[in-house]
């Protein structure tokens, strides 16, 4: 999956990605609208972790879905 197809399929990935990343909030996820850098942000402050490490996780979950 790309990332216009994060912005396009958004309303059907906010499940998944709460279930992922269950310390996101709907508000977090209202804020984000698909963007995959706003939802690496996000996770990175939420969780405390590295941006490298972020990425790789992010990427790795978009791939399997």
């Amino acid at each position: 999956m790309n990332r216009d197809q994060i912005q396009g399929n958004w309303k059907q990935l906010k499940g998944k990605v709460q279930q992922q990343w269950g310390k996101l909030t709907d508000d977090d996820l209202d804020q984000i609208e698909g963007r995959q850098e706003e939802l690496e942000g996000r996770i990175q402050e939420r969780y405390g972790k590295a941006r490298e490490e972020v990425v790789r996780e992010v990427d790795d979950w978009l791939a399997r879905h």
